[in-house]
């Protein structure tokens, strides 16, 4: 009897080991692609695509090294 039980008991967790390995997901897509870049007047712009957001974002950085990266998402796609 403790045999059948612990038979069964260990085809349970076997399953159950087997059901969670099988639900697990390896997400390798880059979370933001860039779209494009310009400059002008010394001012540079890029835009990016966060694919898990389903957002545009536009990225701007003036002239000097003190001058920070500003980025804003412009637009939500549906």
């Amino acid at each position: 009897m403790t045999r059948l039980t612990a038979g069964l008991l260990i085809a349970l967790l076997a399953g159950y080991a087997f059901h969670a390995w099988a639900q697990s997901q390896i997400n390798v897509r880059p979370t933001v692609t860039p779209i494009g870049t310009s400059s002008s007047n010394g001012i540079s712009f890029a835009w990016f695509y966060d694919a898990t957001a389903r957002t545009v974002y536009l990225c701007r950085a003036g002239q000097g090294v003190t001058t920070a990266l500003d980025c804003k998402a412009t637009t939500q796609l549906p």
